[in-house]
């Protein structure tokens, strides 16, 4: 039986009103091609032009930091971690071997910091993108990352808060100071040029600063030829350098050196 409440269907009666019908079908089907394709850019495929996701790099010496980092970057639909590195020199090996445009980068890591690391990503890789994520509420360290080319400061005890932000405004070519940080840290930094408290620049190059880190953490200069990227002869040059510049006279008292210089932890 059928359903009173639905209209019946109807028989064409004859040959014209079967071809009546039939004229009428290309206006319909026009209609129905223009909806279905209306509705396929509304709801199904992306447009060509939806932004792609951020490629991101992060480079810590701790696995379990790493691992919460990359839940807080990859929950973001925009967000992707797409390397990992342990410390600042397989941060640029990393960086060689996959397409990042954004690296986060902890300050203190073994073999190379990552200001170290820093400065070697922007000479290698022009167009990433680089922040500092460190436990280091410190003027010093946040000056010195600004000159080596990272464009934002991230400390880690809020990075729930405030990285995914800083992550995208670095992709907007925005620097990014966690907030309260600037007009407290340039007033400090002033405050200390008026005193006499700052010197005019480092005195070492960054490469001396590289050698001296690694001199320091006991590796020999063969391996530190291999970080580096550099032949053993140029790694004993610039170890003599060091050792004139600083006026100093072995390993034992750069290392002292280069833990009040901040490269490595005592």
């Amino acid at each position: 039986m059928s359903d009173p409440s639905l209209p019946e269907p109807s028989e064409p009666s004859s040959a014209h009103g079967r071809h009546a019908d039939s004229s009428a079908t290309p206006s319909s089907a026009t209609s129905a091609s223009a909806t279905s394709a209306s509705t396929t850019s509304a709801y199904g495929t992306p447009p060509a032009s939806a932004p792609s996701k951020i490629r991101i790099l992060l480079a810590d010496d701790h696995a379990l930091v790493r691992r919460g980092v990359r839940l807080i970057l990859d929950r973001e639909p925009d967000l992707e971690v797409v390397a990992e590195a342990g410390d600042g020199a397989e941060a640029i090996d990393m960086a060689r071997a996959h397409e990042a445009d954004l690296a986060v980068l902890d300050i203190a890591m073994p073999r190379l910091t990552g200001l170290q690391a820093a400065r070697e990503l922007a000479a290698l890789k022009p167009g990433l993108r680089i922040l500092m994520l460190t436990m280091h509420d410190n003027e010093q360290y946040l000056f010195q990352a600004l000159k080596s080319g990272a464009c934002g400061y991230v400390l880690k005890s809020v990075a729930d808060r405030d990285l995914v932000a800083a992550c995208r405004a670095a992709m907007r070519d925005e620097p990014f100071l966690y907030p309260g940080a600037v007009t407290a840290l340039i007033r400090n930094y002033l405050d200390r040029v008026r005193h006499g408290e700052e010197t005019s620049d480092h005195i070492l190059t960054p490469r001396e600063e590289e050698v001296l880190k690694l001199v320091a953490e006991g590796h020999s200069s063969k391996e530190i030829a291999e970080i580096l990227f550099i032949s053993i002869k140029t790694v004993q040059r610039h170890r003599a350098n060091l050792l004139q510049k600083l006026g100093l006279r072995d390993r034992l008292e750069l290392t002292r050196y280069a833990i009040r210089a901040g490269l490595i932890e005592p």
